[in-house]
């Protein structure tokens, strides 16, 4: 069992609701959470900080989560990635680009995504890139 209070993830969402819920969700279970509207605004963090977790809503402006996840390789390649989308055709490309990721379709239940994350956490090998 890990450590939540300890792991660190940075969400990048830019659906304002859908943000504020995942963080409210992922902060109640014990995590520490920093989240950004974009991708670009990701990147800095990524740099100037030390994160367990990537989780990324795929389809956002500016910079895709699937183009954030390889910079967050480059930057952080410690860093596990988890993708969020709301296209099917969308999650295929993911898993295709980025194999060791794990998707989560939307819609899905905020239960569901802590047990995700909990999962990435309990699995060394999980979502690694």
């Amino acid at each position: 069992m890990t450590n939540t209070a300890t792991q660190r993830i940075l969400l990048a969402e830019d659906d304002d609701a859908m943000r504020v819920y995942l963080e409210r969700a992922l902060v109640n279970a014990g995590y520490k959470v920093d989240s950004v509207d974009r991708g670009t605004a990701a990147v800095p963090l990524l740099v100037e900080s030390d994160y367990d977790l990537l989780l990324s809503d795929i389809v956002m402006p500016e910079m895709d989560g699937i183009e954030l996840a390889q910079l967050c390789n480059e930057i952080s390649p410690d860093t596990k990635v988890m993708f969020i989308t709301g296209f099917a055709a969308v999650s295929l490309k993911a898993c295709t680009d980025q194999p060791q990721a794990k998707v989560l379709s939307k819609p899905f239940h905020l239960r569901d995504l802590v047990l995700e994350v909990d999962r990435v956490f309990a699995d060394p090998c999980e979502a690694r890139l």
